[in-house]
């Protein structure tokens, strides 16, 4: 297996299915399972579930886990990629917009994982959470998330901006980067 797809998955090999966009956005499995088993929840809301690399996780690690995602692909490789993990059970899939569904919906904490802007970002100097991150601003997905929990796990690019994360918080922020051997993939803010 070559090293990339180590970092998708230990069970990449068994099947896992992927496409095309999900090979540069989906967590590495490290990553995924750090941030499930660092906080815990009962219930935990994925908002943009993608091709399920952290619904996974979370579902080894909560009771429930409620994976919405815009796209029916999305959610059907979701599917797929959870029933080979074996706990495919513990998870309601949604297809639909998650800013639509937020009013109807409870959780003890909201992930969020939104789309980036495509490999591009990577090559800005710094990552703008307010006019980079799709499909809205880092504050309105804030603000939509916590009308379902106060308890907020946000997942950015490693080149994201630390005072416009700070900015989102109400009351607290733990802000992390996530090192996979010496390369920083990402950053993670929990907010309470």
């Amino acid at each position: 297996m070559k090293p990339t797809l180590c970092l998708l998955g230990n069970r990449f090999d068994e099947g896992i299915k992927l496409d095309r966009e999900s090979w540069f956005s989906v967590t590495p499995e490290v990553v995924a399972r750090h941030i499930a088993e660092k906080y815990q929840y009962d219930v935990v809301l994925d908002a943009f579930c993608g091709a399920g690399g952290n619904t996974i996780q979370f579902a080894r690690t909560c009771n429930r886990v409620v994976a919405i995602d815009i796209e029916p692909n999305k959610i059907a490789m979701t599917k797929h990629n959870a029933t080979i993990y074996g706990v495919h059970e513990k998870i309601e899939f949604i297809t639909g917009d998650f800013f639509e569904l937020a009013p109807r919906l409870k959780a003890d904490m909201v992930f969020l994982s939104p789309p980036w802007g495509g490999p591009s970002y990577s090559k800005a100097k710094e990552y703008e959470v307010e006019s980079m991150l799709r499909p809205r601003p880092a504050s309105e997905l804030m603000q939509v998330a916590r009308t379902i929990s106060p308890n907020v796990e946000l997942f950015l690019p490693r080149n994201t901006r630390h005072d416009q994360i700070v900015s989102l918080a109400r009351k607290g922020v733990e802000i992390e980067k996530n090192y996979i051997g010496r390369g920083l993939v990402g950053i993670t803010a929990y907010y309470f």
